[in-house]
């Protein structure tokens, strides 16, 4: 069973560009590697795949890439006990869920329940999207409900949440 002292859920918020995911990597960093980075994204045209490879530049030996867009808590149960963890990031992993029509209330609660777990330093990147004005399409509206909601779920079983401003950690809990 892991100590609990080194098993903490760090939740990590922000808006597009706000230093989100490298502050969690640094986070990260600071345990023993190797380290674990648990990737949502999905590479569907030119610019999400120059995303993907900056994120990966950046990263340098010691960590050890896992893709799941779909199954994230199985990636997470996966995972090795004691070792640090990073999931970049949960709006990603909802679009993914969004876009292959699955119950968004099933998954998130599958996913808060596996992260109120944590079996070592996990590090949850999100991001903040209800701060900016009402979307004009239904679709945009429901991702930005679910989103809130599944940060709320999230936030609520994280031991610390910080939020990113201009690449400044914010402690919010």
């Amino acid at each position: 069973m892991p100590d609990r002292a080194t098993s903490r859920l760090t939740f990590i918020l922000g808006g597009a560009r706000s230093g989100k995911s490298a502050h969690a990597e640094t986070l990260a960093t600071a345990s023993p590697s190797p380290w674990v980075y648990i990737a949502t994204a999905q590479a569907y045209d030119d610019e999400m795949r120059e995303r993907i490879a900056l994120h990966r530049s950046r990263r340098g030996e010691g960590w050890v890439t896992v893709d799941a867009p779909l199954d994230l808590t199985g990636a997470i149960e996966a995972s090795p006990d004691h070792q640090p963890v990073l999931i970049d990031c949960l709006t990603l992993w909802l679009t993914n869920h969004m876009l292959a029509e699955h119950d968004l209330e099933a998954e998130c609660r599958r996913l808060a329940d596996v992260l109120s777990r944590p079996r070592g330093p996990w590090f949850v990147v999100s991001n903040e999207v209800g701060l900016g004005i009402v979307p004009d399409n239904a679709l945009a509206r429901r991702f930005r409900d679910a989103a809130g909601r599944l940060n709320q779920q999230v936030a609520a079983v994280a031991d610390s949440v910080l939020m990113m401003v201009a690449g400044l950690p914010l402690k919010v809990k």
